[in-house]
């Protein structure tokens, strides 16, 4: 056995080592949780702060001008955002309806890059499609509302 194949053996060892002692589960809650966070942190710039959901006329005035290219009404696309922000992102740290809750924030991502900030695929968007469509593809793990209501209808 060579220095590099002895080196690659552990490294595939350790690798496995780890992929067992930290679970799957585990890991789609941290990309639950770090997804959702990005666009809680986003929807409560919108509303009145001390407010359940009060929007505020900022936020209605952003997507008369800055966000003027997305092809809405502007209040409704500022109502209907600002409740996206708050709902998937609930949803998501509940593990509850986890893939539908990414996929909408999914066509959020995609809204924004293609209406409102084109140049910012590389590194924000980019990373937000990501994270959202591994939990599109893998839902929420077994740390998770859906893995219970699962098991409950099983």
């Amino acid at each position: 056995m060579t220095l590099l194949s002895g080196l690659i053996q552990r490294y595939d060892s350790l690798t496995a080592t780890l992929a067992g002692k930290v679970p799957d589960g585990v890991l789609l809650a941290f990309v639950r949780v770090v997804l959702a966070g990005i666009f809680w942190r986003s929807g409560q710039t919108k509303v009145e702060e001390g407010t359940w959901f009060q929007v505020t006329e900022t936020t209605y005035e952003l997507f008369r001008t800055e966000y003027a290219g997305v092809p809405l009404p502007p209040e409704f696309a500022a109502l209907a955002a600002t409740a996206a922000e708050h709902v998937f992102p609930a949803l998501l740290v509940a593990g509850l309806f986890t893939r539908l809750s990414a996929l909408g924030l999914l066509g959020m991502t995609l809204t924004i890059q293609f209406f409102v900030y084109p140049e910012a695929w590389w590194p924000v968007h980019s990373l937000w499609a990501a994270l959202a469509l591994v939990l599109v593809l893998r839902g929420g793990g077994w740390l998770s509302l859906d893995a219970l209501l699962a098991r409950g209808r099983c």
